[in-house]
């Protein structure tokens, strides 16, 4: 799945009428709730990669400019075999989902699984203001402080911070997996020399370079709405995909003539050849994350930029 397809499952989850239950705050469109958010039960290991039969390690690395990342570590297959110097590879997921996108399908669908297998030292890598990655050295989630970025930092911070742990823990240079947003920033990084030099290979998915090549009209619309008006809506806080203030503001864009928010998946990507309603429901189940208003914003302003 590409930007444009994660983007629309995201509407499709915010649209709905029936709310799932996530670890995020709420906010109205004039303030911030007071409600408290707590924190995961479990880790993605526990939750996600053990109950299938494999090892998994919790790591957590405080990025330069304070945010605390929660990493995993699939140190081998199912069969076991604990070889040394796997050859470490790391996924990098996009936006407005986690590290549990990789994991989500059975052993024989998930890619992080199938690289165990396979012989590889899998990390897994979540951004800043997703689930598991909400710490931050000083400052609070349910604050607008907390989200001040945009895919600048996660190139400037998360990634060099991610990086640099898992060299550090196995000593040899790694294989890079990106989807989406996860290409962008690696994109960003390596074209100036960054990283590279703990990088053996990258195998990018679903690649994003600029969002102007897209044409589907509620893509356009919530694109030029990010652009203007939602800065003074939401300010530089956090975007909630399952709040309420983002499900109203979605609604407003199903009113304007030529989109069809009954069929949600056609109006931004187009026909789609591989999802299915228990794929989506799977992916509800578990997804969307939050990510910051400003990084949405960000990636929004790529769609009118003058390329000539």
């Amino acid at each position: 799945m590409g930007f444009g397809s994660l983007s629309s499952i995201f509407v499709l989850a915010v649209m709905v009428l029936a709310p799932i239950g996530v670890h995020c705050s709420s906010r109205s469109l004039i303030g911030f709730s007071r409600s408290v958010v707590a924190p995961p039960p479990v880790g993605l290991c526990a939750s996600s990669v053990v109950v299938h039969g494999y090892k998994c390690q919790e790591y957590e690395v405080k990025t330069a400019d304070g945010y605390i990342l929660s990493i995993q570590r699939i140190p081998e297959g199912r069969a076991g075999g604990g070889a040394k110097n796997r050859q470490p590879v790391l996924l990098q997921h996009g936006v407005l989902v986690d590290g549990m996108t990789w994991v989500l399908n059975s052993p024989d669908e998930s890619l992080a699984f199938i690289l165990a297998d396979s012989g590889f030292d899998v990390w897994i890598a979540n951004s800043r203001g997703t689930r598991f990655s909400r710490k931050h050295a000083s400052l609070d989630p349910a604050k607008p402080a907390y989200w001040d970025w945009s895919w600048d930092e996660l190139v400037s911070y998360d990634l060099p911070a991610t990086f640099d742990f898992v060299f550090s823990q196995t000593g040899q240079k790694i294989d890079y997996v990106g989807h989406s947003m996860g290409t962008l920033t690696a994109l960003a990084s390596f074209s100036e020399g960054k990283l590279v030099d703990k990088l053996r290979s990258a195998a990018l998915l679903s690649p994003v370079a600029y969002l102007s090549h897209m044409t589907t009209a509620l893509g356009t619309v919530a694109a030029k709405a990010f652009v203007g008006e939602i800065t003074t809506l939401f300010g530089l806080a956090e975007f909630n995909p399952k709040g309420a203030p983002v499900a109203n503001f979605l609604k407003s864009l199903c009113v304007i003539s030529g989109i069809d928010c009954y069929d949600l998946l056609t109006s931004l990507t187009g026909k789609n050849c591989c999802l299915n309603s228990s794929t989506v429901d799977l992916f509800l189940r578990n997804e969307p994350q939050s990510t910051s208003t400003k990084n949405l914003v960000h990636l929004a302003q790529s769609k009118f930029l003058d390329l000539h």
